[in-house]
């Protein structure tokens, strides 16, 4: 979803590079009522005028993970084999894209964006944002055992088949700690974490969005100690 109208620009003309470099790509926007400016509208001239573009209005949309999910069955319906996950404000550089579609291509059924591992890097955040960052990572692995260096960067990469197992999970989360949860879910598969620049001030998490982040941590802790670890 993009905020501003010359981010969203920007990341458009990145992105058809990026297209037109693979030879190949196509781009579904999932927007709903939270976005309050013109992306809509600006979307949907975009889509009019480059077909790889493909507007997905969906206002049933509860949270920010609705929105996720959607535009991950948008793309596994369309029959896409290689599906990525984004933000489109620039928060993520499109240009990474090509390393994603590399490993995936090389074995790994996973890409995960990492911005703790050497060439990572997370910079014109809120301090109080890097600290959410490192402690929701921090607390995943000192409760749920994660290895992953980056559990909650929201730039990731799947093949067709891992995103049809869990499309229909019920998912806990129902804000920013979906990341980590569906990273903790897929611990099982082959992935590998790619270093990205995660660059654009985030909007701050509310206390509704850190209060699910707990509930959803101890649920799986819960399950872990009882030995009813679950994953996907």
């Amino acid at each position: 979803m993009a905020n501003e109208e010359p981010d969203f620009h920007n990341f458009v003309v990145v992105l058809q590079n990026v297209f037109d470099r693979l030879g190949v790509g196509k781009a579904y926007l999932v927007i709903d009522t939270a976005s309050k400016d013109l992306t809509l509208e600006l979307c949907r001239e975009l889509a009019e005028k480059d077909k790889r573009f493909v507007v997905v209005w969906a206002p049933e949309n509860r949270n920010v993970v609705d929105a996720y999910l959607r535009g991950l069955r948008e793309a596994y319906n369309g029959g896409h084999e290689l599906i990525i996950e984004m933000d489109a404000g620039l928060s993520h550089d499109p240009r990474a894209i090509t390393k994603f579609i590399r490993v995936l291509n090389e074995g790994d059924e996973c890409a995960f964006g990492s911005r703790f591992i050497n060439g990572g890097s997370m910079t014109d955040s809120p301090l109080t944002r890097k600290l959410l960052s490192k402690i929701g990572t921090l607390c995943t692995k000192i409760f749920l055992g994660a290895k992953m260096k980056d559990m909650t960067s929201g730039f990731q990469g799947y093949h067709r088949r891992i995103v049809g197992r869990f499309l229909e999970y019920p998912f806990r989360s129902k804000a920013h700690f979906y990341q980590a949860e569906m990273r903790y879910l897929l611990r099982n598969t082959r992935y590998l974490e790619i270093p990205i620049h995660y660059r654009t001030p985030s909007k701050r998490v509310s206390r509704n969005a850190i209060r699910n982040a707990l509930g959803t941590l101890l649920y799986y802790f819960w399950k872990r100690i009882t030995l009813r670890s679950i994953s996907i």
